[in-house]
């Protein structure tokens, strides 16, 4: 979900992710959500939980959940469905880039549907390194930018003119796959595909994978 530097509110936008996000899911959303959660275990953190749609694929071998959403109505959705989550869940206002969260006390942090609209991916993704204890996973499932070059132009003139103003902050154009690398993960599964949200929208290129912070005590966040 989309998050600013002090505050984040999109009533507008939160209202209509609530319905597409029902749609993505009954078009093969929910499987690609299965997937990115299965065989996770320990401690967990959520970045831009949304309105909770993970809650119900954590597999119980997680022993709880922070989720993280700073979108009052989003974060008021995901409330509810964590209360009939199989795992525990904990709903925390917060944003990306500053997890209310100490150094290297999660196993895993979950990245969904959420960097394309952080102001900064560096600077999120380096929080999220921080937050992981070394050798913890990084679990992803993000839409990012078109390799056709007419459909990667397509998005990045919607991103520098109109799109992030309609969406919540939401980025088309972004290379999530690098950034990732960029911010001192090691990639160990990675999987590109099409994927039409909707039945309106057009079909969209998403990654899903895991990546690993190293073992070393460096930590990949700007501060």
């Amino acid at each position: 979900m989309a998050s600013s530097e002090n505050q984040v509110h999109h009533p507008i936008f939160a209202r209509i992710y609530l319905r597409i996000s029902a749609q993505a899911d009954e078009r093969g959303g929910a499987e690609h959500r299965d997937k990115l959660l299965a065989g996770l275990s320990g401690r967990v953190i959520e970045v831009g939980a949304g309105n909770g749609g993970n809650f119900a694929h954590y597999p119980p071998e997680v022993e709880e959940v922070l989720a993280v959403e700073p979108e009052s109505l989003l974060r008021e959705s995901a409330e509810e469905a964590a209360r009939d989550a199989p795992v525990k869940i904990t709903v925390v206002d917060g944003l990306a880039g500053a997890l209310p969260a100490e150094d290297g006390t999660f196993d895993a942090a979950i990245a969904s549907l959420v960097l394309c609209s952080v102001p900064d991916q560096a600077h999120a993704l380096g929080e999220a390194h921080r937050v992981l204890r070394p050798g913890g996973e990084l679990r992803f499932y993000e839409h990012v930018v078109s390799r056709r070059p007419m459909m990667a132009r397509m998005q990045r003139f919607a991103d520098a003119t109109f799109y992030p103003h309609i969406s919540g902050g939401c980025h088309a154009a972004r290379d999530t796959g690098a950034a990732i690398e960029a911010a001192g993960f090691e990639v160990e599964t990675f999987e590109r595909f099409a994927f039409k949200p909707g039945a309106l929208a057009p079909s969209i290129p998403h990654i899903l994978g895991r990546a690993r912070r190293g073992e070393s005590v460096q930590a990949g966040s700007p501060g």
